[in-house]
């Protein structure tokens, strides 16, 4: 069962089976703990993750933040993660983790690999965290460190379902 807010999104191109389920400890729309920002330890939160297809081979995460001044801000991308149900919390930031969970991190744009939290401008609104994740029909022979220009290129045509949470964060 997954915890706190859940929600799919459309299917992806060219089809697939039922689209991923996403949730974690706050809710689609709601704001994300200070705990998993740039204002509280700055790790990431457990990403639960329903209706896996059978064919899943890997998982890839990209959180974003479309609203940040600069364009779209990527804090967190990461392939090759077993079809499990649960991404878990706390993630090292190394490039290639072992435990909790296997996956290969790349770097964000803070220019550094793994998890950067929610970390807006003071003053500067609300902005939208997107967790998406993405269930691939293969592994990605892509390196520890990729920027996500490379992990989206080496995605395409391998996307069999996709889901998305949105989260929200503003500094006062």
């Amino acid at each position: 069962m997954l915890a706190a807010g859940c929600v799919s999104q459309q299917k992806p191109e060219g089809g697939g089976s039922m689209d991923l389920e996403i949730g974690s400890v706050f809710h689609n729309g709601d704001y994300i703990p200070v705990e998993f920002t740039c204002d509280g330890e700055d790790v990431n939160p457990p990403i639960f993750i329903g209706h896996i297809d059978p064919k899943a081979k890997s998982l890839v995460i990209i959180v974003d933040d479309p609203d940040a001044p600069g364009g779209t801000f990527t804090h967190w991308i990461a392939w090759n993660i077993p079809p499990l149900g649960e991404i878990p919390k706390g993630v090292p930031p190394q490039p290639e983790v072992e435990a909790p969970v296997h996956l290969v991190q790349g770097r964000n744009d803070f220019g550094r690999i793994g998890y950067g939290g929610p970390c807006p401008p003071r003053g500067h609104g609300v902005h939208h965290y997107h967790f998406k994740v993405y269930a691939l029909d293969t592994t990605l022979n892509l390196g520890p460190g990729s920027d996500r220009k490379e992990l989206e290129r080496a995605m395409e045509g391998h996307v069999i379902q996709r889901g998305e949470l949105v989260g929200l964060y503003e500094r006062k």
